[in-house]
């Protein structure tokens, strides 16, 4: 119910179980599944919405590449490049990110928005 009951959107998206398991040791850094801990309802939501997201941005692509906002254009290369359905697990992650950053600031989502930088 409160957004301040997470420091960030890393700790809220992996709280849903968004974000993947790492298998690490000295130098070697790998990256695995994602951890599917949390609620299996709504990540099964997101993931979903996602992937009716990223479909409905490759098909902007097909018919008009220049109208892809940034968020669509990422989605779009991301799925190019590591396919589809992890494509859309990415894209789920981003969501919920943008989800609590949009509630825990209490601003409109926009998609040029960039954290505050130290000085």
């Amino acid at each position: 119910g409160r957004p301040e009951r997470f420091a960030s959107g890393r700790q809220l998206s992996a709280w849903l179980g968004m974000t993947p398991r790492e298998f690490s040791s000295g130098e070697r850094r790998k990256l695995g599944h994602i951890s599917r801990q949390g609620n299996v309802y709504v990540r099964t939501l997101l993931i979903h919405g996602s992937r009716a997201a990223l479909l409905a941005a490759q098909r902007c692509q097909a018919r008009t590449p220049e109208k892809l906002t940034p968020l669509q254009r990422w989605a779009v290369e991301t799925a190019a490049r590591i396919g589809h359905n992890k494509a859309a697990v990415a894209l789920a992650n981003k969501l919920v990110r943008i989800c609590w950053a949009v509630w825990c600031h209490e601003r409109r989502f926009s998609g040029d928005w960039q954290s505050a930088k130290p000085a």
